[in-house]
């Protein structure tokens, strides 16, 4: 139960994006659309889960002071392997995305689950946490590009739904704001509800 817990951790009640507020760059900027968005926490679920895995392994024979930057060479040797097949496998996908494949090595997410939790705990348990963790901002990715897709072109993985224009302003930054902020009112307001109880 304690390992369920702790993988489902990172959905609602830890949630990156719509929780914790962290990694946002890449959040608002890749999350034009569905397919961007799952893709992006794809990719940083893979570095996340693997970087988990590694630190834990490996943080008995780190020095402490060469801990962080040892730990950015583990999460940049992740992203590398990702940024290679993504161009390889998915140009296209990859062009889209562009630079924030290799951003993904100074998320904060993954930085911050490698120093707080799998430097300190087992392999199992940071191999749980970066997955969950990971699941979590994919989820979140997915349904605010998802949102912003429908709404911004009237269509959802390039299926056409609604005949015409959608609203402009929900492809462009500031609808990735608007888009987070209610999409952000509603988990608070489903945690309320799940408090009340």
């Amino acid at each position: 139960m304690n390992h369920l817990k702790e993988f489902t951790k990172g959905f609602l009640r830890e949630n990156p994006i719509l929780v914790l507020l962290i990694g946002m760059c890449p959040s608002l900027a890749t999350s034009t659309s569905a397919i961007n968005g799952l893709s992006m926490g794809i990719a940083t679920t893979f570095v996340l889960t693997s970087s988990n895995v590694a630190v834990s392994l490996l943080t008995k024979f780190i020095p402490d002071k060469v801990r962080i930057p040892s730990f950015i060479i583990i999460i940049a040797s992740f992203v590398t392997v990702v940024d290679l097949v993504m161009q390889a496998y998915v140009p296209d996908l990859y062009e889209t995305l562009g630079i924030f494949i290799p951003l993904i090595v100074v998320n904060c997410i993954v930085l911050a689950r490698a120093e707080a939790f799998a430097s300190k705990n087992n392999v199992w348990l940071s191999f749980l946490d970066g997955s969950g963790m990971g699941l979590g901002f994919t989820m979140a990715l997915g349904i605010l590009g998802s949102i912003r897709e429908i709404l911004g072109n009237g269509s959802i993985f390039g299926i056409n739904l609604i005949k015409g224009d959608g609203i402009l302003v929900f492809i462009l930054a500031p609808g990735a704001f608007i888009a987070l902020g209610y999409l952000i009112a509603f988990i608070n307001k489903i945690k309320k509800l799940q408090e009340s109880k």
